[in-house]
């Protein structure tokens, strides 16, 4: 807890801290969830590529628009998981309130 000077008055700070070896499974977990997002983005960007080519292979259009869009949508959100962690740390700082 810290203390700063507003004006007159004391304002405390509550800066929340994980219990003692708790960082160690977190991160654990974090890295998990984001190795499990990079390959369901593999996967997905696969799938994608595959809908392309088989829509083309057998005249099928709608497929290769559905492959092209989901390429698409795998390209946005690759583009999203670099700038949204980045926005949540400007936006919450230290975690301090």
């Amino acid at each position: 807890m810290s203390v700063k000077s507003f004006g007159s008055q004391l304002v405390t700070q509550v800066c929340p801290i994980a219990p003692p070896g708790a960082q160690v499974h977190v991160d654990q977990v974090q890295g998990y969830v984001m190795w499990g997002v990079i390959i369901m983005m593999g996967l997905a960007a696969l799938v994608g590529i595959g809908a392309v080519v088989g829509g083309r292979m057998f005249a099928m259009a709608h497929a290769s628009k559905v492959g092209v869009i989901s390429v698409v949508v795998v390209m946005i959100s690759a583009i999203a998981l670099l700038i949204i962690p980045g926005m949540l740390q400007a936006i919450l700082g230290d975690g301090c309130v």
